[in-house]
């Protein structure tokens, strides 16, 4: 079995004019990745790698989950490539991924993010939302060859809002 959480970053700031790439999270998107990340130790398996794209708010994002996750922040591997809002291309990274890991965690961007669950998962979801986690299990060794799976657990902020 294989399983893939993707996170999708927290909502942008928009109020300094800055590249894409180096654009922070909002103060909605601090609160958001802090409730997700608080309800996402929950649907993790007891080991795993973590990858993040090199965007800033990408980072800043897998920093606030790492804190919940007890990950080391030296253990993410940040990456040019998961800087793609191109499904494809996401998929082609993921696939990469070393067989002697049976779990990815991947915090990523949208349309990709998207897309890729509905390639892959067996429930649509119109748009994962900013701070989005959804995780996807796969009956496979090899990453290589992911198909169809499972969607397993999704977390979103409007599922939480109220509490």
């Amino acid at each position: 079995m294989k399983n893939l959480i993707l996170i999708r970053h927290s909502k942008s700031s928009w109020d300094a004019p800055v590249q894409d790439i180096d654009r922070s999270i909002s103060q909605r998107g601090v609160r958001d990745a802090h409730l997700i990340a608080s309800k996402t130790p929950k649907i993790l398996p007891p080991s795993y790698i973590v990858w993040s794209s090199k965007a800033k708010r990408t980072q800043e994002t897998a920093f606030i989950f790492s804190q919940y996750l007890s990950i080391p922040i030296e253990t993410i591997h940040f990456s040019e490539d998961l800087y793609t809002f191109d499904s494809k291309k996401l998929e082609k990274n993921i696939k990469k991924c070393q067989n002697s890991y049976d779990s990815l965690i991947l915090f990523g961007h949208n349309e990709a993010i998207t897309k890729f669950v509905n390639k892959f998962g067996d429930l649509y979801i119109d748009n994962v939302p900013t701070s989005g986690v959804v995780a996807l299990q796969f009956d496979t060794h090899d990453w290589n060859d992911l198909s169809k799976g499972k969607t397993i657990a999704t977390l979103f902020p409007s599922q939480f809002k109220n509490e």
